[in-house]
């Protein structure tokens, strides 16, 4: 007796799967076409950081913090000097209200290497 197996029936579970799930992707139907899934697809959790800018004279840094935002941003300045025996500087947190502007500075015996200003938000956002 010949006995004749089928395979078709293997074959087709597989790729139906894959059609129902190609069908559900929103390929197929058009929503993700030439106009793409839209930009709320694409952005990014907002940050509420002051705006600072920072000006280095000689051994002294200070650093010009506004913040434009509806939520309060601590920030801090940090120097750090550029002699191995001189001690780097971690200014005290200030903290800026909406609308709120605040200047820090800090200083080194002799020459500043770096000056960086790190950013704490709170209050929603």
């Amino acid at each position: 007796m010949l006995t004749i197996r089928r395979t078709a029936p293997l074959l087709a579970a597989p790729l139906s799967a894959v059609v129902l799930l190609w069908a559900g992707s929103g390929a197929a139907s058009g929503r993700a076409g030439a106009d793409g899934p839209g930009p709320e697809a694409y952005q990014e959790p907002r940050t509420y950081e002051a705006d600072c800018r920072t000006e280095i004279t000689g051994s002294r840094a200070t650093a010009y913090c506004h913040n434009p935002y509806p939520v309060t941003d601590r920030v801090r300045l940090h120097v750090e000097c550029d002699r191995w025996w001189d001690v780097d500087a971690d200014g005290t947190p200030a903290d800026i209200g909406p609308a709120g502007y605040v200047e820090l500075t800090d200083r080194c015996w002799k020459e500043i290497r770096a000056v960086w200003v790190t950013h704490q938000p709170f209050g929603g956002g």
